[in-house]
Order: C-alpha cells, then structure tokens, then sequence
C-alpha cells in the first residue's frame, strides 16, 4: 500500500500534493508500467484522507497520460517513453561556438542610465498604479506620441502632429505593419548593400522585393523602375556611411511623387552623426510622400523594443480603417516611463553624453590602426561603425574566418551586398559595444593577416 505524509500547508490542496507525489514515483520507475493502484477507497483510508482528493489526484493524472482507468477494474499506471537525458555541455561542444574577445558586429548598452530610468518607474506606479492593466490606444498612449513629436521637433526640425505617430514594438512589427498597409502588388525597393534583415523581414511578410542600386551620393532613382515602395536611410547609410546628398534627395521625391510610390525613411542611427548636425529629414521635404521610422533600441538599449513611425495623414487614416483592430504591442508601464524620460530631457542628456563617448572610442580604435600603413580607415563619421579596408592578398571570406580564428568576429562590406559581390577587403567596424582592452587584438591579428603570402 501507498504511504504519503502529505502536506497540509495552506495553498496546496491535498489533492495537488498526492499527484505530484504519484507523478513522481511513476517517473521514476517506483511505480512500474502496468502496476494497478490501489483502489480510491483504499488509498484514502490509508492516507487518511477523503475519497474526493484520491479521486482528483487520480483523475489529474490519466488526464495527463500517466495513467490509464479501467472501468470496475481500476487504475493502471501507463508505460512511457522517457527521452534520453541530455549530457551537459563538454568543453569540446563550447569550444565550437566560442565567445570571441571583441565583437565588431554590433551595438552595446553598458551605459544605459538605470538611475534615471528607475526614478522615472517608480514614478509611474506611484501615479498611475492599477491604471496600468487598463487598454491602451492602438498607436501609442498620447503622453509619448506627444514627446516624440516634440523630440523630433527639437532635435530634427520636424513639425510632426502627434496624432500622426504610431508606436510599436521594434521596427520588426512596424515593417511587417507598413507592408499590410501599403499592400504585397506593390514592390519594396532595398538599398544595395544594405542591412539584409530588412529583406528578410519585408520577404516574410510576403512582399517581393528588388534592389536599389546606390552610388557615392544615395540611391540611383534610375534604379527603381517597377518599385513602389523604397526602404532608405539617407542620413546614415548602413553599412557604407553614405548620406544621400540634398540633390539626390529631391530626385528619390520626384521618382515617389510621378511613380505614385512611398518612401520609408529609416533614420535609425542620426542620433551619432559627430561633425554636424544631420540634414533635414526627408519626410520634411515631402510629409505626403515620406513615411518616417525611427527606434529608441539603438540609442537607449537593444532589449528596448519601443519604435515608431510617423505617417502621411491619408495613411494614419488608411491604418484606422484597415488595421485599427490591432492592439498596442508596447506595455504601458514601459511607454509612460519613456515619455517622462524624452519629456525630462534625460534623452538629450544621454544622447550627448554617449556621442562624446563614442568619439573618444573611435579615435582610439583610428589611432591604433592607423599605425599600419597597409590599413585604410574609410566613412569614419558613418555613425557608430567606419569602413577598414585591408591590403591583403586573402578572400573576404577567408579574411573573416581568419579573424574569427583571432577571436574576431567582423563582418566584411562584400557580405552586405544580396547578389554577391566579393573580395572588396573592406571590413565593417562596428565599435560600439568594443571593449578599449581587447582593442589591440585587432591591430595583431589584422597585421598577420595583411602578412600573409
């Protein structure tokens, strides 16, 4: 017979605590495949129990699989497939996928301002409390539509009506938005190079999708016969650092304007430009025509997925219409803290605060390279990356797994472009989340390979 001493702590029936003893002794082979139970009576009388609580814990688990009820006959205890256990990671399978000492491929976040960003929390709950499990607007709570109007006022001369912004959980959502929006007959133009998720994204969403073949200006409008839609980012182009001069700008609008297409203006990294201000958005240029997007990820932290759009009037209206059944995807309690932080100016003080950072990071990273004569430092003002290009006699692809090799990881500018250009020797650094230690690995490990025969 079954012998249990059951917890009796309040929160935990009895019932709950006899299955999850029967469930495990069933697991671990006390009770075999094909062994009958005692019966209900039985067992309660022997736990001293009610028949009830024997009933549900049997009941919970041949629900579950673990048992099997025969009628007038019992209960059996079912025959399982047990999965194999998974042995832990050896050092050999670490050693597969090894950290690398300095990573050039992406952003860093270790000077988020925590402090300012907890007051601002604790202030929203002591304000707001249980209001925040209320439903939120579709596009965004007024109190941040309003702070990004007035930031991009501020910061990017832009007369935006907040009544225009929609906010969203990362540009991921908003791309996969814009394309039920402006329709899959249409076809999305992508820079070339470019960043590649933005295809993925726009060809998962179903969309088909061309290149926008560039030159040392921006965009060639000749290139983007049959689009409809052009994805840019014309204030820092990513990864070559062009920014679309003013002329070709105003091409890109005429072709939008005689093509009846959109143009989405990624603006994404115009926070970082060091020399002088950015030009003017596009989308002042042309507010009908021009479909803004900008993300706080980049800027503030990666795991902040808070972005937004700010769109024509007739498509704010179109998205109402068509689409007002979503739901926001940024939690309130995050929104209302963001909105505090742009209304405070606590945003303005940690943009300028982190672009002199930057600075001095990449002046360290050019003064050390720069002591190799066979290293050319290009589009140093594109942002947080620059160009490197490399006078070596090895394939782009045999470059990065060199690098790789070194503890390296770094993409090359050929692995940007979606039809395949090669051996550019022209590295991307992405210095932003750089470690100033681990700096010098580069400079040995670059100089080894311009060495080699």
């Amino acid at each position: 017979m079954l012998t249990y001493e059951l917890n009796k702590k309040p929160g935990l029936p009895l019932y709950e605590d006899l299955y999850r003893r029967l469930r495990e002794d069933i697991l671990a082979g006390k009770l075999a495949p094909g062994e009958k139970l005692p019966s209900k009576r039985a067992l309660a009388e022997n736990l001293k129990v009610s028949k009830t609580t024997v009933e549900a814990a049997y009941l919970q688990l041949t629900a579950e699989g673990f048992l099997r009820s025969r009628e007038k006959v019992g209960y059996f205890v079912e025959s399982l497939q047990r999965p194999a256990p998974v042995p832990p990671p050896t050092e050999a399978s670490a050693a597969q996928e090894p950290k690398p000492a300095l990573d050039l491929t992406g952003g860093g976040s270790g000077h988020f301002p925590f402090s300012a960003w907890r007051r601002l929390q604790r202030e929203v709950i002591l304000d707001y409390g249980e209001k925040l499990l209320l439903p939120l607007p579709n596009r965004g709570i007024p109190e941040l539509r309003q702070a990004i109007a007035a930031h991009l006022a501020a910061f990017r001369g832009m007369t935006v009506d907040p009544e225009t912004v929609l906010v969203g959980a990362g540009t991921d959502f908003l791309c996969n938005l814009l394309v039920q929006l402006l329709g899959r007959d249409r076809r999305y133009a992508v820079e070339e190079p470019g960043y590649g998720k933005i295809r993925k994204i726009y060809t998962a969403a179903g969309a088909d999708c061309m290149e926008a073949t560039m030159d040392s200006r921006g965009v060639c409008p000749e290139s983007l016969a049959g689009a409809g839609v052009l994805h840019i980012s014309p204030s820092h182009h990513f990864p070559t650092g062009i920014v679309t001069t003013m002329d070709r700008r105003q091409a890109l609008l005429h072709w939008a304007e005689s093509a009846d297409a959109w143009i989405i203006e990624d603006d994404y990294d115009s926070e970082f430009r060091f020399r002088s201000r950015p030009l003017p958005a596009m989308r002042s240029m042309d507010p009908s025509r021009v479909i803004y997007m900008n993300t706080f990820s980049k800027s503030l932290a990666p795991s902040i997925r808070i972005s937004y759009l700010v769109l024509p009037p007739r498509l704010m209206a179109s998205f109402r219409e068509r689409l007002g059944f979503y739901s926001c995807t940024v939690p309130s309690f995050e929104q209302y803290t963001l909105a505090r932080f742009l209304a405070g100016g606590y945003f303005e003080k940690h943009i300028n605060r982190m672009r002199k950072f930057y600075v001095d990071r990449r002046n360290r990273l050019i003064s050390l390279l720069q002591s190799c004569p066979s290293l050319t430092i290009l589009e140093r003002d594109a942002g947080l990356h620059f160009l490197l290009r490399v006078d070596t006699r090895l394939t782009d692809r045999a470059l990065e797994e060199r690098l790789t090799a070194a503890g390296i990881r770094v993409r090359t500018l050929s692995s940007f472009y979606h039809t395949g250009t090669e051996n550019l020797h022209t590295l991307v650094v992405h210095y932003s989340g750089a470690e100033d230690a681990a700096l010098p690995l580069l400079l040995t490990a670059l100089t080894q390979v311009t060495e080699f025969p």
